[in-house]
């Protein structure tokens, strides 16, 4: 899974140049879905109608926002099917947040154990 990270600087970013920036993210799109290797993908809600939940001592405590002091915040994911961790990192370091922000390569464990 390819998790895509974002930031207040990242969108200005993207706002500034967004249809170049889209053009990118259509054509690796188009490139993956063309090899088989796109599985699938979401962008994620704005950060501010995020919630982070921690439970401690048998107390949940709920806060505003996706994370504790970090300006950085998870916005969506891109699942691949691909030969190697090498060919997802070569598609993370393609996409444009790996310039703007970061992107995160991270398997995903099958859920029947066997």
């Amino acid at each position: 899974m390819l998790l895509i990270y974002s930031n207040p600087a990242a969108q200005q970013a993207v706002a500034d140049g967004f249809d170049q920036v889209m053009a990118e993210v259509d054509a690796l799109m188009q490139e993956l879905e063309e090899s088989g290797e796109l599985v699938g993908g979401q962008a994620l809600g704005d950060p501010a109608s995020s919630k982070t939940v921690m439970v401690r001592d048998g107390v949940p405590a709920v806060t505003d926002g996706p994370f504790l002091e970090a300006k950085e915040y998870l916005a969506g994911y891109l699942t691949v099917d691909c030969a190697s961790v090498e060919r997802a990192t070569e598609i993370a370091a393609r996409w444009p947040d790996a310039r703007l922000c970061a992107m995160e390569v991270r398997p995903v464990l099958d859920e029947v154990a066997e």
